[in-house]
Formats: structure tokens, C-alpha cells, sequence
């Protein structure tokens, strides 16, 4: 008999723990929002990107509509697609880069192409909301690091390029599930490509900035799962031990002793 994986309630329970700020932040503000929805449907009318009632009134759209969800399985589905993505970015780029990045501009700008295609190209009025733009958005930003060390993979005789993966997946999901934006997904894979060629570095402030708003808030003391943005001074969660070699180490003049039973 074949022998399956089996599902380990422990080790979800530590992947859990182990998550760091801005992800536990987003990934509670989504699935918050869809609580809220069950008393208060309305909720996703007042959040959902719809081309025909943006205006200056109604910019904060661009804001939540990556936050809120259509049903449970929906929001489910792209929490589960999102966390470990999410997760990589911030332990690349620090906590306060990630929170200042997924709170604006990277809801704005795949909000604001998609409202352009739509009214101006498409000139239709589909109504979108979910956080599968900042999946695709990921996705096409580690598909461009990894299409710098495998810039191939194949498929029978056919040889892809690795950047283009996330858009055959886009392809695929539009097929395979209903009531997928094709264009809504695209606009957030675009968005990822500009991300990892560096033209977007402007929407980040600079790295001398973030460490002196870290130490003079003392971020990495007061806030627990903070990942710093100096990730070759402090590590992933603060200042982590340094090996040090062993001729600079103080020696005692008694003898080691041996821990443990």
C-alpha cells in the first residue's frame, strides 16, 4: 500500500507561530473582514473595486479590495495561496517595507491599471475584489529571481521560460475557475514584474530611514515577530548569536563540563 503524508496538527500550530508581523497583520485583516461581512454584507460593496463608482470619494477601494472576499471558500483558498508568499517577501525585505508596500502601492497601482483597462480599453464595469492580486504579484516577482539561476524549464520537448510561469497559471486558473478576472490577475502580475526589475524602488523609503525609525522606536525590542529591514546587521527576528572563533574565546582554567544527563 502506498503511504500517504499525514497531516500534523503540530507543525501547522508552529508554521503558525513562527509567521512574522505584517503577515499575521494581513492575513487577520482578511479573514477579519469576512467575519464582519456576516452581519454586515455591505461590507463588500463599500470595499469592492467596481470601475463605474470610483471617484476622489471613493478611493479607499483601492485600498481594501485586495483585503475582502466574495465568499469563505474564496477568502480560504487565497489566504492558504497568499501566507507563504507573503511570508518569504517580508523575511526578504523586513516588516515596515512589506507594511508600507501591501497598504499602498501595491493595491494602488493593480487597482489603478485595472480601472484604466476596464473604462478606457475594455470599457466594461466587472466588479473585482480578493487577495489573488498580491499572489500573482508575488508569484511573478519570485519568478523573475528565479529566471535569473533556471531561465528554463521543460515540458517535453518544449522549453518554457521560468518568468513566464505565473502567467500560464493565470491562463489556467481563468479556464478552470469561474468567475476568475482575467484582467484583475494580469494587472497584479504586472505590477510583480516591475517590483522585481527594480523600477519600483522609488516607493520605498530609504534603507538609512528605515534603521533610524527602527532604533529610535525601538521596533525590534517592542514589537515580537519584527523582521528588520537590516537583514545582514540583525538577522530575521533581532540580533541572532555570531559565531565567534574559538582563539578569541575566554578560556576558564577548570575543566569543560558536560550538560545533561
Amino acid at each position: 500500500m502506498p503511504s500517504y503524508p499525514q497531516f500534523n496538527p503540530l507543525r501547522l500550530r508552529s508554521y503558525i507561530f513562527r509567521l512574522p508581523l505584517c503577515t499575521r497583520l494581513l492575513v487577520a485583516a482578511i479573514i477579519g473582514l469576512w467575519v464582519a461581512t456576516i452581519p454586515f454584507p455591505w461590507l463588500r460593496e463599500v470595499a469592492a473595486l467596481t470601475p463605474d463608482k470610483m471617484d476622489l470619494t471613493q478611493m479607499h477601494r483601492l485600498n481594501l479590495f485586495p483585503v475582502m472576499h466574495l465568499n469563505f471558500l474564496h477568502m480560504l483558498f487565497d489566504v492558504f495561496a497568499l501566507t507563504p508568499l507573503l511570508e518569504r517577501f517580508e523575511a526578504e525585505f523586513g516588516t515596515i517595507v512589506t507594511l508600507s508596500l501591501f497598504t499602498g502601492p501595491f493595491g494602488l497601482l493593480p487597482g489603478g491599471l485595472y480601472l484604466l483597462l476596464e473604462k478606457v480599453v475594455l470599457r466594461s464595469n466587472t466588479t473585482v475584489m480578493g487577495s489573488s492580486v498580491w499572489v500573482f504579484l508575488l508569484l511573478s516577482a519570485e519568478a523573475m529571481k528565479t529566471h535569473k539561476t533556471n531561465p528554463n524549464f521543460s515540458i517535453g520537448p518544449y522549453k518554457i521560460p521560468t518568468w513566464c510561469t505565473p502567467l500560464l497559471l493565470i491562463l489556467l486558473t481563468s479556464f478552470l475557475i469561474p468567475r476568475v478576472s482575467l484582467i484583475g490577475h494580469l494587472c497584479g502580475a504586472a505590477i510583480g514584474y516591475l517590483w522585481a526589475t527594480g523600477w519600483m524602488k522609488f516607493l520605498v523609503p530609504h534603507e538609512k530611514i528605515l534603521r533610524w525609525l527602527e532604533t529610535k522606536l525601538n521596533l525590534l525590542g517592542r514589537l515580537p515577530h519584527y523582521v528588520s529591514v537590516d537583514q545582514k546587521t540583525y538577522g530575521r527576528y533581532g540580533v541572532l548569536p555570531s559565531a565567534v572563533p574559538l582563539g578569541t574565546m575566554p578560556r576558564s582554567p577548570e575543566g569543560g563540563q558536560r550538560l545533561g544527563p
